[in-house]
């Protein structure tokens, strides 16, 4: 068995990132190796920190260091509403938007069968309790325009209806099959202003 070198172990390492494939890991290792030896070790302290102190909010499930991310402490917020996202950067979208004021619950995922990701690998169960607390009025499901999205809307409405919670979905401002994360703000507003509600 062929023992890698310290280079084919960094571009194995590379390729973990989304879209970041064979060569476009072996230039990326290059680079950092030809030309930035100091952002290389930036980077590897920096992931390395990242490992270790960053964690899930107990109460949205999002990335934090402490045990409560700063929204959820936050006085400020609408605790009434609470806005349901696949994931961080997706609440970081709806945030830029400056049309929502309420809270989160972070998936980190959706559904997806065939890749075996069901309702447990998205923590629905922590969703369910959250929502069910007293306080959350309504729940915004903010899912992606996906068939994977819409099939986890589809699912958490149906879960959340049946313990009574007024459910409302983003607007289709969002383009189908499009993604938070690439949205613009002044769509991502409008789409917030103009939800509607889930049926049965």
């Amino acid at each position: 068995m062929e023992t890698l070198t310290p280079l084919d172990e960094l571009v194995k390492a590379l390729r973990c990132l989304p879209g970041v494939g064979p060569k476009a890991a072996q230039r990326m290792a290059f680079h950092l190796l030809q030309y930035d030896r100091a952002g290389a070790s930036r980077l590897g302290a920096a992931l390395q920190e990242a490992v270790q102190k960053v964690r899930h909010c107990e109460r949205c499930n999002t990335f934090t260091e402490e045990t409560l991310c700063a929204l959820c402490q936050s006085p400020r917020r609408d605790a009434s509403q609470l806005c349901v996202v696949e994931s961080p950067a997706d609440s970081l979208m709806v945030e830029q938007s400056h049309a929502y004021q309420g809270l989160y619950f972070v998936l980190m995922g959706r559904l997806s069968p065939l890749d075996g990701i069901g309702p447990k690998e998205i923590h629905l169960e922590r969703l369910l309790k959250r929502a069910s607390d007293g306080v959350v009025r309504e729940v915004i499901v903010a899912t992606n325009f996906t068939n994977e999205g819409e099939a986890t809307a589809h699912y958490v409405a149906q879960l959340l209806h049946a313990r009574g919670l007024k459910v409302t979905r983003l607007a289709r401002g969002v383009p189908v099959g499009g993604e938070l994360e690439y949205v613009d703000s002044g769509t991502l507003a409008q789409a917030l202003r103009e939800r509607r509600l889930v049926a049965d």
